[in-house]
């Protein structure tokens, strides 16, 4: 059986005195769509950033593609086809979204960037609209867009996205799921921390339930969609 894509083997991690994540052990198969659910403050984000060493893990290893990647730059893991979309959006507001999607590419280079950029105006139609504005002039559901699309012209091999949904209209995240849910169906492989858990876990393959930095609970999407647990704590009881 081959290894997963990336695993945390009973990860630590530490802001100072104060303890983040407490052995914390999940892996990722190629081509899988993953979720990671809880809580505000659960700990959803410190995972995704010690994939790229800030924070660094103070305990146990994270693996990808069975390469130890624990100690490692956030540029190596980037150049070796892990992209982010983090938390809040973090665009480039004086660039315009050709620029912003330019930037991208730093990892793997220009080689294939006038194709790639295509295919971000065919799966984001309001990008290619919005081609020569300024990031900071688009509404919070365009620069959503734009960071996903972002992080996609690296042709990575693992998409990590950071609360996609977040502060979004309902119309909008949908919108931004069903793009994921294609993406997904070309075989990307995902690794989705969203609060939004009904549309993370309907997307899903499988999903974890982290609550105060650690795994409490795991199964497919449908498991915990249907599990009570996990219906009152972040379905609303639905």
């Amino acid at each position: 059986m081959s290894s997963p894509l990336l695993e945390f083997k009973n990860v630590d991690v530490h802001y100072g005195p104060i303890q983040a994540l407490k052995s914390v052990s999940l892996h990722i198969d190629q081509g899988e769509t993953v979720s990671l659910i809880g809580a505000n403050g659960a700990g959803k984000s410190t995972l995704l950033m010690s994939i790229f060493g800030q924070p660094r893990a103070s305990g146990g290893q994270i693996l990808y593609q069975g390469t130890d990647i624990t100690g490692k730059s956030a540029h190596y893991v980037a150049s070796n086809g892990i992209a982010q979309s983090p938390e809040g959006r973090r665009v480039f507001p004086d660039m315009s979204v050709e620029e912003n999607l330019l930037m991208g590419t730093i990892p793997i280079g220009m080689g294939h960037a006038d194709e790639d950029i295509q295919r971000m105006f065919e799966l984001f139609p309001r990008l290619k609209e919005r081609r020569n504005q300024r990031a900071m002039t688009m509404s919070g559901g365009e620069q959503q867009m734009l960071a996903i699309a972002r992080a996609l012209m690296s042709r990575p091999k693992l998409l990590l996205l950071d609360e996609p949904s977040l502060g979004l209209a309902p119309i909008v995240v949908k919108q931004i799921f069903a793009t994921l849910r294609e993406l997904a169906q070309t075989g990307m492989t995902i690794f989705l921390v969203e609060q939004n858990a009904n549309h993370a876990l309907k997307l899903s393959d499988r999903a974890y339930v982290m609550v105060t930095g650690e795994i409490r609970l795991t199964g497919t999407g449908a498991e915990l969609l249907g599990n009570e647990e996990v219906r009152n704590a972040y379905l609303g009881g639905h």
